[in-house]
């Protein structure tokens, strides 16, 4: 009778543990499931790379998204997320369940970061933006914009992708690789010529590469949208009669650390980007252009302009002749050196 006692003792023993351990099994799941804050604001989490499930879990314990990380930790490993984590940068709040959590974790849906590109700007232009969005570092970028493999891979015609890092507003993860980025741009870069625009450039005797050349040229000269068409014009014209381009903007572009000041001594510059020296085209884009002043280089306006300089308000003023040219520096640069061509 003792024994059979003790047989139902230990049954009822063990039926309370297996309860116990049920109502455990089930409160934790619950748990899970719960968010650990009502209408909690979001917070910009970095999970860097390495980083194992325990020190996610106490990192997102300590900004307040979890409540408890030995569970968060338990249920990662017991469904193997905590081998599927991503690193990078997440939006998360606590008003996210931890399974809610860890599914964002899993699925890589880093947040990303918007950036503008202006028209016009250089490799290193951008590359200042992309440093001061936290999102690549300046050398870095640079060095991918020079990268031989990647020029070599979209067939560009020069030491650099110069010209082809499509100016517009892109949305990055933190921590993107700069070769990533670069490519993106290339994208959009091929997105935004039509065949219609390479058709233009052959009729018009130019390869692609030109054109674009010739464009950052007209984004650099032309102050007023309208004007694109017209500068574009003018050194249609000139390249047309031989002439010299005489693009400031071009010599700048050779100069190492331009301070601002253009002088005379520049324009002397022995560079292959110095148009006051050599007729022609530079070998390749001074800056990278938008679709306005791709579209006034294979578009220029029917015009008979061959110089033109600068009415200090933006805008400018065409000449057909270098007499009328030269009127228009006394009216309008009696302080400046006069130009003997196409003025700013």
């Amino acid at each position: 009778m003792a024994s059979s006692t003790s047989k139902i003792g230990r049954e009822l023993l063990l039926f309370g543990l297996m309860c116990l351990a049920i109502m455990g099994l089930s409160h934790s799941y619950v748990l899970l499931h719960i968010p650990a804050s009502n209408n909690a604001p979001d917070k910009l989490i970095e999970i860097k790379r390495g980083l194992g499930i325990k020190q996610v879990s106490g990192l997102l314990q300590k900004q307040g998204i979890i409540k408890y990380p030995l569970l968060f930790t338990a249920w990662a490993r017991l469904t193997g997320v905590d081998q599927r984590i991503k690193a990078g940068e997440y939006t998360l709040s606590a008003s996210l369940s931890p399974t809610g959590i860890l599914a964002i974790l899993e699925s890589g849906k880093t947040t990303l970061h918007k950036v503008t590109i202006p028209e016009g700007y250089t490799i290193k232009q951008i590359a200042d933006i992309l440093a001061g969005a936290g999102l690549v570092g300046k050398a870095e970028f640079i060095a991918a914009a020079h990268d031989p493999g990647l020029i070599k891979r979209w067939n560009i015609p020069n030491d650099s992708l110069e010209g082809y890092l499509f100016p517009d507003t892109y949305y990055f993860p933190k921590g993107i690789d700069a070769f990533n980025v670069a490519t993106s741009m290339l994208e959009q870069f091929k997105h935004n010529i039509s065949p219609q625009w390479t058709a233009r450039a052959k009729a018009l005797g130019f390869s692609l590469h030109q054109i674009i050349t010739l464009a950052s040229l007209i984004e650099k000269e032309a102050g007023v949208a309208a004007e694109r068409p017209i500068v574009s014009a003018v050194y249609h014209n000139r390249l047309k009669s031989n002439i010299r381009l005489q693009c400031d903007p071009t010599v700048i572009y050779a100069i190492p650390n331009f301070d601002g000041n253009l002088t005379r001594k520049h324009l002397k510059l022995d560079s292959p980007y110095n148009t006051y020296r050599y007729r022609g085209l530079p070998p390749g884009p001074i800056a990278n252009p938008g679709r306005a002043s791709i579209e006034a280089a294979l578009y220029p306006a029917d015009v008979d302009y061959q110089y033109f300089v600068s009415r200090n308000d933006g805008t400018h003023q065409f000449s057909t002749t270098l007499r009328q040219h030269n009127n228009a520096v006394i009216k309008y640069q009696k302080r400046r050196r006069p130009p003997p061509a196409v003025g700013r």
